[in-house]
């Protein structure tokens, strides 16, 4: 009997224990799916006179797409990933302007910023500084091709992208009359990628500055030098902007370019110290980002700064 009441009691324990396990795993959600790289339409924001915004909504490979309205001409900044994101930038063109005239400008050649170009119009004017028209060559569709690998939904919208020739070339700087509207672009040099490329709204005082100014932490291109970083920065807070609009999250003010300077100089500082001092690059990286978790976070962009910086360092 005390045999049999020993085995009950172990049965009843084993349907308590699944019973539970059960409940938790039930209890637990399931991740959500990732959010697909669509940019979105009828969130349009207008933010000057004549600078209107499509917010990211701080999707990954969305960007914040800029479109400029002067009496005369559209000028449209970043594409969005593939043709399918490209038409419907068309779309929200359409609901702010009724100009004939077009122009586009990417803030870099990456796909979810450039690739999205064969859904305008034939007639538009593609305006791309010399750096960018030697990135495309050097480079082509390589990064395309590793984008289209992500999901079947990235391959889809990639499919037949290729890169719109240049209409309009420049070596530094370019300046544009929309009717009313003056625009300047700036060849910023290597800093995310070789033809990083910056739009400033002059009347308006608005600056699109790519990846090279964000609320994110910055994202070194490989071989790229961080004293760059540093005088890009200070390029762009001379022209005094007002409002800020970067390639991915949230908008702003010349704060952007403080914050990316003082991040930048810091672990230029930091990483520099800690080499001299015999620490490791992986030593260099897990003591910078503890020491500046409590300002910039816990961001995993923040190592790869850490290295180049590193590597940079004497």
């Amino acid at each position: 009997m005390d045999g049999r009441r020993s085995m009950i009691a172990v049965a009843a324990l084993a349907a308590i224990v699944g019973t539970t396990a059960a409940a938790r795993q039930q209890a637990t959600p399931a991740p959500a799916p990732p959010v697909p790289p669509l940019i979105r339409e009828g969130v349009t924001e207008k933010i000057t006179s004549h600078v209107y915004v499509i917010p990211d909504n701080s999707v990954p490979m969305v960007p914040n797409v800029g479109i400029v309205v002067g009496s005369r001409a559209t000028l449209v900044i970043d594409t969005g990933l593939g043709t399918r994101n490209g038409a419907t930038v068309m779309r929200e063109v359409a609901k702010v302007s009724t100009n004939t005239e077009l122009y586009l400008v990417t803030t870099h050649v990456h796909p979810e910023h450039d690739l999205g170009a064969g859904a305008f119009p034939p007639a538009t004017k593609m305006i791309r500084s010399k750096d960018q028209i030697d990135e495309i060559a050097a480079s082509g569709l390589e990064m395309a091709k590793r984008f289209a690998g992500i999901s079947p939904l990235h391959a889809e919208l990639l499919q037949g992208a290729e890169f719109r020739k240049a209409d309009i070339t420049f070596e530094k700087e370019h300046t544009l009359d929309l009717g009313g509207v003056t625009v300047r672009f700036l060849a910023m040099g290597f800093n995310h990628t070789r033809g990083d490329t910056a739009t400033f709204v002059e009347p308006d005082k608005v600056l699109f500055s790519g990846d090279v100014s964000m609320l994110l932490l910055p994202s070194v291109g490989a071989g790229a030098s961080l004293n760059q970083w540093l005088t890009s920065q200070d390029r762009f807070t001379a022209l005094q902007p007002s409002r800020v609009v970067p390639s991915h999250g949230p908008t702003g003010d010349a704060s952007i370019m403080t914050r990316t300077r003082a991040f930048v100089s810091t672990i230029q500082k930091r990483a520099a110290e800690l080499k001299q001092a015999g620490r490791t690059v992986d030593e260099t990286v897990a003591t910078l980002q503890a020491e500046l978790a409590p300002t910039y976070g816990t961001s995993p962009r923040m190592a790869g700064p850490i290295r180049a910086a590193y590597a940079q360092a004497p």
